[in-house]
């Protein structure tokens, strides 16, 4: 098995699902990294220094200035989060602990299931938290549409695990084949998340145990810290921990949202 390698990586997040999928698969390579908190109840992200690293004014990104293989200096901005855990598993896993070696079968398999996720559970699951956790005002049809596709979603990955279970080796089953891979993770971040969306994962019993087995994991449990300690489910145990944590996370969603439609509404 190969050493990690001698890495310097620079990740700018902050503690949300899209940042920790990120935390976890750094943490899981073993590879060095240096955090930038970004305070996104300031708009830290929209600030022009980091619009320079990601146009988009989001988080995660990250900076990769580990010199190339001739000793050259390099500096490689990476933003969008499924890019940015294909680029690491590309670069710095050299004996496939989160994926398969490129062109192989299971490799776009990973692929197609990582942006299954990008382009599914993360937008619907989102819409979800808004309307359910932060719109001003409470519609009953916005809720339900994206909980409801939120569920569907989940389904189609229940369905997966299940097949996945007939041939799962120990510790599985896996999305893909016989490992835990970046599309494993790239969906636990958000679907690890599923209360506060006000949708019961436990519905699910493969995802469930799923979510579960991942948790367990000791490079999970230090990335899901990153930047700052995961409180979500502790708040949740109590009406007032909830209350809390909800209107901390409204104040800036709301105040992002009311930017966004000042400059471009």
């Amino acid at each position: 098995m190969a050493s990690p390698p001698k890495t310097d990586i620079v990740l700018y997040t902050s503690g949300t699902p899209n940042g920790q999928k990120v935390s976890i698969t750094l943490e899981e390579l073993g590879v060095h990294y240096e955090v930038k908190s970004i305070e996104i109840s300031k708009n830290v992200q929209k600030e022009n220094w980091f619009l320079k690293i990601n146009p988009n004014g989001r988080i995660p990104a990250i900076i990769d200035k580990t010199p190339a293989s001739d000793g050259k200096p390099r500096e490689k901005r990476i933003f969008e989060g499924g890019a940015i855990l294909l680029y690491l598993s590309q670069k710095y896993d050299p004996d496939h602990k989160l994926n398969y070696p490129y062109d192989s079968d299971e490799y776009w398999e990973v692929v197609e299931w990582l942006v299954w996720m990008q382009s599914g559970i993360g937008p619907m699951q989102g819409q979800a938290n808004h309307f359910y956790r932060y719109a001003p005002e409470k519609i009953q049809y916005g809720i339900q549409r994206y909980q409801i596709e939120t569920k569907r979603l989940y389904q189609v990955l229940e369905d997966r695990l299940e097949e996945q279970s007939k041939t799962a080796g120990e510790g599985g089953p896996w999305i893909v084949g016989d490992r835990m891979t970046v599309a494993d993770i790239a969906n636990f971040s958000w679907i690890n998340w599923a209360e506060w969306a006000g949708v019961d994962v436990k519905r699910f019993k493969n995802v469930s145990q799923w979510v579960d087995r991942i948790n367990e994991r000791p490079a999970v449990k230090r990335g899901l810290d990153v930047p700052e300690p995961f409180t979500m489910k502790e708040k949740l145990k109590t009406k007032e921990g909830e209350e809390e944590y909800a209107m901390y996370h409204s104040q800036w969603v709301m105040k992002g949202q009311e930017a966004d439609q000042k400059k471009h509404g």
